[in-house]
């Protein structure tokens, strides 16, 4: 995968009891994905708690999902953590496993920090790693992380490493922004963290997305994707369109990630899928019952 296009799925992670990453139920539900359509399965991301787990949770859980015979090249864990001599060791990590796609937090503690010391992290990662291999999907999410990836900043990254920064993931839910980019950058792949904005993206050149909804709605955005731009079935992308819209909006009225979780346990009739690991909590009882 150089550049990617298509669907991605941010998954979410289940837990077992003592709130471990639970590796069988999350490698049925990345099967469950790719057959519902996905392009590939955006693991370890924010809709995923990646950063609730450790490094090494993290590592063992890729292994869990490439030993389960999910193909590397489907996946793009997320790498980036605050300490980029850990986002190396992970990033190496997914490397040795045949993953060659990886999604890249900045380093997002200290917060008002100068596009030179982002770029400077960035380029230290890349430069220790020195593996050709090597695609990084950037991923902006200022609302999480208070560290926005603006456009200069891209464009020197992509100067510096054209053939290793091959993409972003938009997760800040601005339509123009990222059309924006789809214009200033051609070839890079521009990728909707929103579901509902894949629709617009990709009827502006964007690439697809990687969005939490599509751990429900994959085969709605597979569709969308497959189709955007055939007259013929104009109606049916819209009606799909109406579908992943309304899902993500049913998920939005509480907490998203506990919500998507509560609605996968319904889907698959697995309680379990309702644990979320601290600071994050389940929906409560009456959140539940309306949701």
């Amino acid at each position: 995968m150089t550049h990617p296009v298509g669907v991605f799925s941010a998954a979410l992670t289940p837990l077992n009891a003592d709130l471990s990453p639970d590796h069988a139920s999350f490698l049925t539900h990345c099967r469950y994905l790719l057959d519902e359509g996905c392009t590939g399965i955006a693991m370890l991301g924010t809709t995923g708690e990646a950063n609730s787990f450790s490094a090494k949770e993290r590592m063992a859980l890729l292994d869990a999902v490439v030993s389960g015979g999910i193909a590397p090249d489907r996946l793009l864990p997320g790498t980036g953590v605050a300490a980029f001599t850990e986002t190396v060791e992970l990033t190496k990590h997914a490397l040795s496993v045949g993953v060659t796609t990886v999604v890249m937090l900045p380093p997002f503690y200290y917060k008002d920090v100068s596009d030179d010391g982002v770029f400077a992290a960035y380029s230290e990662v890349i430069q220790r790693i020195g593996d050709s291999r090597l695609r990084v999907v950037l991923y902006h999410i200022p609302q999480f992380s208070a560290v926005p990836l603006g456009h200069d900043l891209i464009a020197r990254l992509i100067a510096a490493y054209p053939n290793t920064v091959t993409g972003i993931k938009d997760s800040a839910g601005k339509i123009d922004n990222m059309t924006a980019m789809v214009g200033r950058f051609p070839g890079f792949s521009v990728l909707a963290g929103a579901d509902p904005l894949l629709l617009p993206l990709l009827r502006a050149g964007g690439a697809g997305c990687i969005t939490a909804t599509s751990n429900l709605v994959a085969r709605d955005l597979a569709f969308i994707a497959a189709n955007f731009n055939n007259d013929a079935l104009a109606a049916e992308v819209n009606a799909a369109q109406d579908r992943v819209v309304a899902t993500r909006n049913r998920a939005s009225q509480f907490a998203q990630i506990a919500s998507l979780k509560a609605m996968t346990a319904t889907r698959t009739g697995q309680s379990g899928w309702l644990r979320m690991r601290p600071p994050l909590l389940p929906l409560s009882p009456a959140e539940l019952a309306q949701l």
